[in-house]
């Protein structure tokens, strides 16, 4: 799809530093905008992710099969930037799949452009900063797992992104969680339940 706005794009970006528009104009030239449907596959776990993308609008998983189930790792809400980390970097098959949850809008670059634009001094220094918070995101996420009751970690889901809750499938919420979608369905009412008394 032929590029047409970038705005949400550099608004994001300059949220973590100011980028001088000569470096901008390197980057946006590098980004190309899809339009990706709910259920559609952006990476198929085995395939090497060539792409770091942007996610302007819309919602993601991150799952992997285990035992014939699928398990969700994780989930991205827009605008957020995304990639299989270990696959990008090292241009190594996935270990997970990233599917669109709703009509999402994406950017994405390739991975040689990527390269390119990591010479600017910028972009270099938003790409640290992106890396490290997806880094604490993800030993939050895994910390949350080992030390957190599933019902726990609903309540903060719905304590700090309520909104979520609405938009996620029951299923992969569940599957997030680490429980069946029955477990979930009465923690859902009982704490419902609480709220109202």
């Amino acid at each position: 799809m032929k590029k047409t706005r970038d705005v949400h794009l550099k608004q994001f970006v300059k949220n973590y530093l100011a980028i001088p528009d000569t470096d901008w104009h390197l980057i946006a030239d590098c980004f190309r905008q899809q339009q990706v449907k709910r259920g559609e596959v952006i990476l198929e776990s085995g395939d090497v992710c060539r792409h770091l993308y942007f996610l302007e609008s819309g919602l993601l998983r991150y799952f992997i099969v285990k035992d014939g189930e699928e398990k969700n790792k994780f989930f991205t809400v827009a605008p957020y930037f995304f990639t299989s980390q270990y696959s990008f970097n090292n241009q190594a098959p996935a270990r997970e799949t990233i599917q669109a949850i709703e009509d999402s809008v994406i950017w994405e670059t390739t991975y040689r452009e990527n390269q390119r634009l990591l010479q600017l001094t910028s972009w270099n220094q938003f790409a640290q900063k992106i890396t490290q918070e997806v880094q604490f995101f993800t030993e939050e996420i895994l910390e949350e797992l080992q030390t957190e009751t599933a019902e726990n970690r609903y309540i903060k889901l719905l304590n700090h992104q309520p909104e979520l809750l609405q938009r996620i499938p029951l299923k992969h919420l569940a599957s997030f969680l680490g429980i069946a979608p029955q477990s979930l369905s009465r923690i859902r009412k009982k704490v419902m339940a609480g709220h109202r008394s």
